[in-house]
């Protein structure tokens, strides 16, 4: 199917960090949408990866938008840092967030996007009351914290619900989806009603990554 306003959002997660430059220039001239920066502390999830030091210099080049997304606890403490670092939308997860509207409208007031993400137990209706006043929801369909995994056919289920929700109370948040996206699945996912597609190792480990970045782009 022809392009139907699909977002691309390659996790640089799973790029070559000895080539980070070069990777990001690739993507500049790819058929890519954003650039997805998983930052993860070891604590909400079992792994760490990288920081603002990092994403202050892939902004430096990048020509595309920074879509950073927080797996990490009290994400509040540093959002006017990833803000300062080049974040142009920033994502934190409802499971880290008990305060979550004050969060959405700490990341807003600083001129940001305001994403939430779920992890896969988690229900898509606890959006409910705030899915007016965020501008994405990301559904987590592996478990966070490592990349590689296989998606979880349950978030079928769970984009279809969002994307009722979003059009029961006339939203306009996006519905991006990451983990296990391939090009094989990536039509049904947005069959299912996503607009924005995060890949990571699907896209670089490819032998022609931007190939891929515009099959995903086309599914």
């Amino acid at each position: 199917m022809e392009n139907r306003n699909t977002f691309v959002a390659p996790s640089l997660l799973a790029s070559n960090f000895l080539e980070l430059g070069k990777e990001v220039e690739m993507l500049n001239r790819s058929e890519a949408d954003w650039l997805h920066l998983d930052v993860m502390d070891g604590r909400f999830v079992p792994n760490i990866s990288y920081g603002l030091p990092v994403i202050a210099h892939i902004k430096k080049v990048a020509k595309k938008t920074c879509d950073v997304h927080l797996m990490i606890e009290e994400p509040e403490k540093y959002v006017e840092d990833f803000k300062k670092a080049g974040a142009d939308i920033l994502t934190v997860h409802y499971e880290a967030c008990p305060h979550l509207h004050r969060n959405i409208q700490l990341i807003k007031g600083l001129g940001m996007k305001a994403g939430v993400a779920l992890n896969p137990h988690t229900p898509v209706h606890l959006l409910e009351n705030i899915i007016n006043d965020i501008d994405l929801i990301l559904i987590m369909s592996v478990n966070p914290g490592f990349g590689g995994q296989s998606f979880i056919p349950k978030s079928y289920e769970k984009i279809r619900q969002a994307r009722e929700m979003i059009n029961h109370y006339k939203a306009h948040a996006l519905i991006e989806v990451d983990g296990g996206v391939t090009v094989e699945n990536a039509g049904s996912i947005l069959d299912a009603g996503a607009n924005v597609l995060v890949a990571g190792s699907n896209i670089f480990s490819a032998k022609d990554p931007e190939a891929v970045i515009s099959a995903l782009k086309h599914a």
